[in-house]
């Protein structure tokens, strides 16, 4: 598919800021970026190209008017895709999902996605419940994890945890005195945090990278 060199360049734009924020902007967010680049396109020329992409299936806004890249077959380098591993349901509520280590599918994914990550070091989960829809992560999306065996990296970060077989999605703290807590961070107040020993059976099996909303995704 042949783009103009404007198309190329909102193109590569989105997906520096993407990867830079570590979220998905808004058309004006994107146009405050370009600007700050020194592009001074306006707003309505930004939002026209935009459009335009969207037309061609290279760009989705979700209900809060967010923009995605879309790597479809038309666009996209076969080369350019890999495979990584779908591990079951981590729930976003009580640890109540269980986290098998057998792989139950593979998603497919872009390497532009993950620039500065080993595709090796990846896997997905499907996340199932709302206590973390604050951080963009809601009930169905499949979320993106780096493997990680060093734990000071965790402090502060989404993680999904395995709580004795059993997987949750949460940000890790430690609260000291033999106390480690994780957080939910969610528009619905009946989740509370979970409180364990770090004498109790955890494996803290990665550190989130990006969430891929079910809308967009299909397996």
């Amino acid at each position: 598919m042949k783009l103009t060199a404007k198309q190329n360049l909102i193109i590569k734009s989105l997906r520096e800021l993407i990867d830079q924020k570590k979220e998905n902007p808004t058309s004006y967010r994107l146009q405050k970026f370009l600007a700050a680049r020194g592009i001074k396109d306006s707003m309505k020329s930004v939002m026209q190209v935009v459009e335009s992409l969207e037309k061609k299936e290279l760009i989705t806004r979700d209900k809060n008017r967010k923009l995605f890249l879309v790597e479809n077959e038309s666009y996209g380098d076969a080369q350019n895709i890999f495979s990584i591993p779908l591990y079951g349901l981590a729930s976003c509520g009580e640890a109540l999902a269980y986290a098998d280590d057998m792989a139950d599918d593979f998603l497919q994914i872009s390497k532009s996605l993950f620039h500065k990550t080993e595709p090796e070091h990846l896997f997905a989960v499907k996340a199932l419940g709302d206590s973390m829809n604050k951080e963009g992560i809601d009930d169905g999306d499949y979320v993106i994890f780096e493997k990680t065996q060093v734990q000071a990296e965790f402090e502060g970060k989404i993680v999904v945890a395995v709580i004795n077989g059993m997987a949750t999605i949460k940000r890790y703290k430690n609260m000291g005195k033999g106390i480690v807590g994780l957080f939910p961070h969610s528009t619905n107040d009946t989740h509370h945090p979970i409180y364990i020993s770090e004498a109790d059976v955890i494996f803290v099996a990665g550190i989130f990278k990006k969430v891929l909303p079910v809308k967009f995704v299909s397996l």
